[in-house]
């Protein structure tokens, strides 16, 4: 193409947006069945560089609508809205097992989408694009606040939505990797849920003293929640994924502290020690290790560690003490931890009490472990840093999934979480949420 007889005219619709948010990519001023690349570049807080593109070809006007036509090729293929987000890999010649995930949610994600001639399929930063635009996605909508919280000696951070409130409030922790990570918190403040992000793997406390917490921490962080002036004290839920599913599990069926309205369990299973502390429970996971499987790319499989599910009951939460709703969110490629086989026990000990009204599972085929908020690009494996009593060890985890069914999964699973948050803690009646 000429370029002094083209000016080619590209537009990203939002261009400013929450992360789970869509947008639309035009394409316009191009010559009828012209082909191009529309491609995505992110750079990481890490340093490395994430790319996805798509192969297309305009219409008798000119056009591509990403949106409506479809892909021929690239990353991704076929009619795929957002196929230029979940479908980030990172680029040729990085570092094996990289995952992508936003640790500075006061800053956007920005993500350069640009127009290149032809159908390409790499060495897209050795050549001049047609045209290109900034995108920024955002995990914090204006006015959502962000307050670290140390008291009770936590270490969490808070976030509250724009208005004066109050709001429900909710708990949100994550598995054995640790550290304080707030990106899924924030974007559940950004819809209404007044969200605390909680570190208690690798807490200040722990660190500090070479001990892990204990069940009253928890209990603890519902209580910040419960007594904040903006949250709706009875109005509180906690949402797991992975490990977190078992303290969910835990706190919900046992705690004396904790009375939920309802809980989401993402990636989890209900088999530990049930009178056992975090530590104990770590401990029995670690005593089947032998059960541990190293495929042909020396990537970890765990997901036998708890099978077969025991019959013994002082070795998974008793389910059938529940009284609040529960949400089960299940990939069925799960390599990582047997949360498909922990769903049909859950299911099977509910009906058994007299309490399976209160159970939904969410079951996805061919979808893995790590399943996150709406378009966040699918990780089948990655490098993982265990926390363990005392010691830390990299392994290359296998989580399984397959990538377009896993996204696809992702975006459908988020949905219903929102929904059903909404349901139980906002009693049916939505909120008003501020947009960006």
């Amino acid at each position: 193409m000429d370029r002094k007889q083209c000016c080619v005219k590209l537009s990203v619709h939002p261009s400013r947006g929450l992360v789970d948010e869509k947008f639309i990519v035009m394409v316009q001023k191009v010559p009828p069945g012209f082909q191009l690349t529309v491609h995505a570049l992110y750079k990481c807080e890490d340093g490395h560089n994430w790319e996805a593109f798509g192969h297309y070809t305009a219409d008798a006007t000119g056009t591509v609508n990403v949106a409506e036509d479809p892909s021929l090729g690239g990353t991704y293929s076929g009619v795929e809205q957002m196929g230029l987000l979940w479908s980030l890999r990172p680029v040729p010649g990085s570092k094996p097992g990289l995952r992508m995930r936003k640790m500075n949610v006061q800053t956007p994600m920005e993500v350069t989408i640009s127009v290149y001639e032809g159908h390409q399929t790499e060495g897209f930063t050795d050549q001049v694009p047609l045209a290109s635009v900034l995108v920024e996605r955002w995990y914090m909508a204006p006015g959502v606040r962000r307050v670290p919280i140390t008291e009770g000696g936590l270490t969490a951070t808070l976030f509250l939505p724009p208005g004066p409130g109050p709001f429900p409030g909710l708990l949100d922790l994550w598995g054995g990797g640790g550290k304080l990570v707030e990106y899924r918190a924030s974007l559940l403040a950004s819809h209404g849920f007044a969200s605390m992000a909680l570190d208690y793997l690798t807490s200040k406390i722990t660190l500090e003293t070479g001990k892990m917490v204990g069940n009253e921490y928890f209990e603890t962080a519902y209580r910040v929640l419960q007594q904040h002036p903006q949250i709706l004290g009875s109005r509180i839920a906690m949402l797991g994924l992975s490990f977190g599913t078992s303290i969910t599990l835990k706190m919900a069926a046992y705690s004396k502290v904790v009375k939920l309205r309802c809980a989401v369990c993402i990636s989890g299973s209900h088999v530990q020690p049930v009178d056992g502390s975090v530590e104990q429970v770590m401990s029995f996971f670690n005593e089947n290790s032998q059960k541990t499987r190293i495929n042909e790319d020396n990537e970890v499989i765990w997901r036998d560690l708890l099978l077969p599910i025991p019959t013994d009951p002082t070795l998974k939460v008793d389910v059938g003490r529940l009284q609040c709703p529960l949400l089960m969110v299940v990939g069925d490629d799960d390599q990582n931890w047997p949360a498909h086989d922990s769903a049909v026990d859950i299911k099977e000990m509910m009906e058994q009490a007299g309490n399976s009204h209160l159970l939904t599972v969410l079951s996805y085929p061919n979808a893995g472990h790590l399943i996150e908020p709406p378009y966040t690009p699918h990780a089948r494996a990655s490098k993982f840093r265990t926390v363990t009593t005392g010691t830390s060890i990299m392994v290359m985890c296998l989580w399984g999934g397959e990538t377009v069914a896993h996204s696809r999964a992702q975006e459908d699973a988020w949905k219903k979480i929102l929904v059903f948050l909404r349901e139980n803690l906002y009693g049916g009646g939505a909120a008003s949420i501020s947009n960006l």
